[in-house]
């Protein structure tokens, strides 16, 4: 039976990886579920011209750009990167600035439904500003005016989506105009701050087939940002909880960090058993990654705690309801030295609020990190970096290659190779012709050989780098706090172009159809070669 069962989970896996590698899609973070920032497409061009800027709500002129298909207008935040399905580009902003008399601005969220070849809107999703005491909890959460920073996750006639408020969505890929297909149908009362009167809706907005509170159903509380990737593996959904500190120092101790829903009703099916939330250090902002061995999948999660975990995938049949999620293994990924001094743990808080302070050769600041970028899986090997939320600074980072296989602790077993001349990471690494690209927060891009971890070269963009990476057609693409950088991929260091785009661009560019999509902070740019 159990050889069977693998087949089965094998054969759903094949189908996931072949279906992605045939595709010219690019349907979640990461284009499929080893969430690698690398694509084979080709024909992408090297740089182009963004188009003169204007003042007007677009601000840029579209007649004056070069090798552009469209210009369209996000909010004033984005962090949510584009996925291309079935026709249409899905990504997150803000409220503000949206082309809407009937919506008033709360500060809270927007997925916007685009025509992939045009860029002109076909629906929304507005999802309001959380309604909370905030006079009882940190007002960081949901209160920075960064909108939905999820990136989307699209599967035939269906998108999956965290909500600003923390909220696990699944989504009609045709909004309204096809009819509100239910259960859920109050999208009216939805797109309203609470107690307002509902909203008239068409078909130019969002049908929400059903509904998951993270916030209240669990219960969690996220910290900044609640931005997870949806996972799919088969008919559940793999969701991070975004479990962190609410009100300054403290975390839900036995909140869930990682859950399954069915992907069908929502339905809670399972969830961790809550240890990691108690090691959290501040927020919880990475996605699930799905692994095999041994013909068996493993649903890789980069924690809060800074160790990344390996779960069996949830099976119908357990005795309780929801189900307890089997660990299959854990590696820490801060390395020796890293979480203690001189045998005394770190006080994690004090050294964020400038106590005492451990000083590696070079001056960077050596205290533990949690995992911030998603684990990204290329073969049977498993890569993540660590870091901190930009606010604490600087410091020692570490990139860990993870060999896929073993049984509980495997920081040291299943250690392939791990890299420490980098600095603290906020990003996703790109695994592509045996090479491995990592940005770090202090804006340089390491280039190591996959197999070795053995530095390649090193290139400083000399700017803030909050994006990840992102390897298409023999080029690496990074966005800054000034530009978007565009670096040749390969052994030899070569930069090729720097393109300024008006605001940060802190969200992940992708490729699909030939086309390379990247956003600014307030513009999405549909970059393909001149006919």
């Amino acid at each position: 039976m159990k050889a069977v069962l693998a087949a089965g989970w094998a054969g759903a896996w094949l189908g996931l990886a072949a279906a992605a590698a045939l595709a010219a899609e690019w349907p979640t973070w990461g284009g499929d579920p080893g969430r690698n920032m690398a694509s084979r497409e080709t024909g992408v061009p090297d740089t182009f011209e963004p188009g003169r800027k204007r003042r007007d709500r677009l601000g840029f002129d579209p007649s004056t750009a070069r090798n552009v298909r469209f210009i369209a207008r996000l909010g004033s935040e984005n962090y949510s990167s584009p996925v291309v399905a079935g026709g249409r580009v899905f990504i997150g902003t803000n409220d503000e600035d949206l082309d809407d008399p009937r919506i008033e601005p709360t500060r809270g969220g927007v997925l916007l439904c685009l025509d992939e070849r045009t860029g002109q809107p076909v629906w929304r999703l507005v999802c309001p500003r959380l309604e909370i005491d905030r006079s009882k909890v940190s007002e960081d959460f949901d209160d920075m005016n960064l909108g939905i920073c999820s990136t989307a996750t699209v599967e035939g006639e269906f998108v999956y989506l965290v909500t600003n408020r923390c909220e696990v969505l699944c989504l009609d890929a045709d909004g309204l105009a096809d009819g509100n297909d239910g259960p859920f149908t109050a999208e009216g009362e939805f797109s309203v701050p609470a107690g307002r009167e509902p909203l008239e809706l068409g078909p130019a907005d969002a049908d929400i087939v059903w509904k998951f509170d993270m916030l209240r159903d669990l219960p969690v509380f996220p910290h900044d940002a609640a931005n997870c990737s949806v996972l799919i593996v088969g008919d559940h959904l793999y969701v991070g909880t975004a479990n962190g500190v609410y009100d300054g120092t403290m975390v839900l101790p036995t909140a869930p960090s990682l859950i399954v829903l069915d992907k069908r009703t929502g339905r809670l099916l399972a969830k961790d058993d809550g240890r990691i939330s108690g090691g959290v250090f501040h927020g919880q902002w990475s996605s699930p990654s799905l692994a095999t061995f041994a013909g068996t999948p493993l649903v890789i999660y980069g924690a809060g705690d800074g160790v990344c975990y390996a779960f069996q995938p949830w099976r119908a049949g357990a005795d309780t309801s929801p189900a307890l999620l089997e660990q299959a293994w854990r590696f820490d990924c801060n390395p020796p030295g890293y979480r203690d001094r001189g045998g005394m743990p770190i006080d994690y808080w004090a050294l964020v609020r400038g106590g005492p302070r451990d000083l590696d050769r070079d001056g960077m600041l050596v205290s533990p990190s949690e995992i911030i970028g998603t684990p990204v899986v290329d073969g049977d090997r498993v890569y993540v970096a660590i870091g901190q939320d930009p606010i604490h600074g600087p410091g020692r980072g570490a990139l860990s290659c993870i060999a896929i296989g073993g049984h509980g602790d495997v920081t040291e077993t299943a250690r392939v190779w791990q890299y420490t001349a980098i600095g603290r990471s906020l990003s996703t690494v790109s695994v592509a012709d045996g090479l491995v690209y990592a940005a770090e927060h202090a804006g340089k891009v390491h280039c190591l050989d996959a197999a070795t971890g053995a530095l390649v070269w090193i290139y400083d963009t000399r700017e803030e780098i909050w994006s990840s990476t992102f390897v298409v057609d023999g080029k690496v693409f990074v966005g800054t706090r000034k530009a978007l950088v565009v670096l040749a991929a390969g052994r030899e260091r070569r930069k090729i172009a720097e393109i300024r785009l008006g605001t940060p661009v802190w969200s992940v560019p992708t490729a699909a159809n030939g086309t390379l999509f990247v956003a600014s902070q307030r513009n999405l740019w549909a970059v393909s070669a001149a006919k």
